[in-house]
């Protein structure tokens, strides 16, 4: 069970948040807090796999709140905020976070990102990977998600090969599960495969492989 922390200052966030995880049944919402202060209270009374933040709160904002937290807890942070600029997701990943979500991510990314995070996997939610690869260059150009230039090609599957095509498409899970007429627990199973035949942490380097590689167009 993923025991999960939630640090928002709009209640109405909150209770979205716990609806949508409430028929997950690997994960469980233990707490919720209003800001850093009340999160890091929060973590002195319940054990937590995964704190769920968001950065601009009153109070302690969730910068500080995650610079807390890992210098306190072995505790997985997942931001997840309306701030998409480079500048705020770089800030926060250098504070400890360890993924990072738009609020305008469906579900089922969410709950993907959780699961991610809280294996020890660094995670970006689509829009922010598409966005970020936008900004890439060349095959040599240096990003904090940089992937291995070791990997040739020829270890990826022809099922896997489909599904990296379909995620730079952008598709979710359930998306690509329901072209591919498979289950979303088998695409799941594709996408760690291929995150760990590629040594990618994210869907951002998962995308620029499919790129470097001519996938996809």
């Amino acid at each position: 069970m993923i025991r999960v922390v939630l640090a928002d200052d709009h209640k109405i966030i909150r209770d979205g948040v716990k609806a949508l995880l409430g028929n997950e049944k690997d994960i469980q919402l233990v707490g919720e807090a209003a800001n850093g202060l009340e999160l890091l209270d929060l973590l002195t009374r319940e054990e937590a796999d995964v704190a769920v933040v968001d950065i601009n709160m009153p109070g302690m904002d969730g910068y500080e709140a995650t610079k807390q937290i890992k210098d306190k807890y072995p505790v997985k942070v997942l931001i997840l905020s309306m701030l998409d600029h480079e500048s705020h997701i770089n800030k926060m990943f250098e504070a400890g976070a360890t993924g990072y979500l738009l609020k305008n991510t469906g579900k089922e990314e969410f709950v993907h990102g959780i699961r991610m995070v809280a294996s020890g996997q660094k995670f970006i939610c689509t829009e922010i990977a598409l966005s970020l690869l936008a900004k890439v260059t060349g095959p040599a150009a240096k990003t904090p998600f940089a992937t291995s230039s070791k990997i040739t090609g020829n270890e990826l599957s022809k099922r896997e090969i489909e599904v990296l095509r379909l995620i730079a498409d952008g598709l979710t899970n359930a998306e690509i599960a329901d072209k591919l007429f498979t289950s979303k627990r088998t695409i799941e199973s594709h996408r760690q495969s291929l995150l760990e035949k590629t040594q990618s942490n994210n869907t951002a380097t998962l995308i620029r492989y499919a790129v470097s590689h001519h996938l996809v167009d």
